[in-house]
């Protein structure tokens, strides 16, 4: 009894040093960009988003590796109106962005190339059906640079707004 015991200790101890288990607290995270190079995009989007009624909820400047979708996970509830903002990097060659509900349906799919009218900027309006956590993926594919900034930016519009 007292071997089985110990044997069953033994192998507690070692399942919880294990490098799998370790490995969990080895958490890639986002890291902000060294000031804000597109801050003059983003208050004239401000601007514009809150005089068309949007208030602001979310917004980050986060650093972005070239070719790497940086997911970004959020609560939407069902009937409201969200206005979503990527801004890329200008020399990149590729924007996309996707966004998923809850069942990993993917609920839109926007994309831009260098040259485009809109060029860096990504934006789209999202009504969810149902309340429920999205996640959003933008990416840009930038051949010169591996680090690249990114900026996103989600609004929605007050309750008796959206309605209308």
């Amino acid at each position: 009894m007292c071997k089985s015991l110990c044997a069953c200790l033994l192998s507690c101890i070692t399942l919880l040093f294990s490098p799998p288990l370790r490995a969990q607290s080895d958490v890639i995270k986002l890291q902000n960009c060294e000031g804000n190079p597109y801050q003059q995009t983003v208050d004239s989007i401000k601007k514009a988003s809150v005089d068309q009624g949007y208030i602001l909820l979310r917004e980050a400047s986060v650093q972005m590796e070239s070719e790497y979708e940086l997911p970004v996970v959020l609560p939407m509830q069902a009937g409201t109106v969200y206005q979503f903002f990527f801004i890329g990097d200008p020399t990149s060659k590729l924007y996309e962005v996707r966004m998923y509900d809850f069942n990993e349906r993917q609920v839109v799919y926007k994309r831009h190339q260098w040259g485009d009218i809109d060029g860096s900027v990504i934006s789209y309006t999202y009504v969810p059906q149902f309340s429920e956590y999205h996640m959003i993926k933008p990416v840009q594919v930038n051949k010169q640079k591996k680090k690249l900034c990114g900026y996103v930016m989600l609004m929605k519009k007050p309750e008796p707004t959206a309605r209308k």
